[in-house]
């Protein structure tokens, strides 16, 4: 981007995801001619058509396509630094951290009380994430640190501490064929229909047959409910059990992880207590239940209870 003025990423990605100057100019809050000045003089410097425009469309060319990608992710790191800057200079010092919601293990109260008892303890605004889009908060600025899921969630460019390991446990529809045994195997999973959760990579069940795209739990419940699909879910995101469904322990299945995450650049002591904070409580917790420790020395290794038997 070293060729490009500084508002011309802004500009020729407004026009590239409107496909429509006129839209574009109204988004951006300046004149159609000098927005359609400002990209052809875009393309003249990078000596190559980034719009194929006729009386009817707007459409992006091959170039026009990779700046587009190229441009958004310039236009988020600007506007990450400045956020980061921004909050660097807080003398106050608000924490924000981004949970989903349910999202804790049941830890969030105790991690709240353990860093308000540290001397250096800050405001901590709580924010509600979706079901995939946390790690981005942490990336792109918005939050100071995370709770997520281990290896569901996209860690890439973070730094986390474990809080607790857990198992998994199917979520059935009433009558379903497996409902009647007191825990499966992946194995069993092999041919059902699993979901997609938008942005998720990696399901850690067997690949069966493509089930519905979902991004919230509420509607990934409904799912199950009418048996499009059954689900396999960290415990803690599973429980407690909704009436009407059927809930069983995998045994074979990969154990996951809850983790509190911030960025890795962040070398911040407001964060870093945080966290801190966040382990300390994980471990209070531990003892508390006194469970059998995890693979990384902290959660609960039990299966849970069946529940939501029809």
């Amino acid at each position: 981007m070293a060729e490009l003025e500084t508002r011309e990423p802004e500009y020729f990605v407004a026009v590239a995801e409107e496909l429509h100057f006129g839209r574009a100019a109204t988004r951006l809050a300046i004149a159609q001619p000098a927005l359609s000045k400002a990209v052809r003089r875009l393309e003249s410097r990078l000596g190559t058509t980034l719009l194929h425009r006729s009386s009817r469309q707007v459409a992006l060319t091959p170039a026009g396509e990779a700046l587009l990608t190229h441009g958004r992710h310039a236009l988020n790191a600007v506007g990450a630094a400045a956020e980061k800057a921004r909050r660097a200079g807080d003398r106050q010092g608000r924490l924000r951290l981004v949970i989903k919601a349910g999202g804790d293990a049941n830890l969030l109260s105790g991690i709240l009380a353990a860093y308000a008892r540290r001397p250096d303890a800050r405001q901590v605004d709580v924010l509600f994430g979706g079901a995939t889009d946390r790690a981005d908060h942490v990336r792109d600025g918005r939050a100071d640190a995370a709770l997520l899921y281990v290896p569901f969630d996209d860690t890439t460019g973070l730094h986390h501490e474990t809080l607790a390991v857990e198992g998994r446990v199917a979520i059935l529809p009433p009558g379903h064929r497996l409902a009647s045994r007191p825990e499966i195997t992946l194995a069993d999973l092999a041919q059902e229909a699993l979901p997609r959760w938008k942005g998720v990579r990696w399901t850690g069940a067997p690949e069966g047959r493509p089930g519905p795209e979902v991004e919230d739990g509420a509607v990934l419940l409904d799912m199950i409910r009418l048996g499009r699909t059954v689900a396999v879910l960290p415990r803690s995101l599973a429980l407690p059990a909704r009436p009407g469904l059927v809930y069983r322990p995998v045994a074979d299945a990969a154990r996951s992880a809850l983790v509190v995450a911030w960025a890795q650049d962040d070398r911040r002591p407001l964060v870093a207590s945080f966290v801190a904070a966040a382990v300390e409580a994980a471990e209070e917790a531990e003892e508390a239940d006194g469970v059998v420790s995890g693979a990384a020395g902290r959660g609960p290794a039990a299966p849970p209870e069946t529940a939501g038997r029809p």
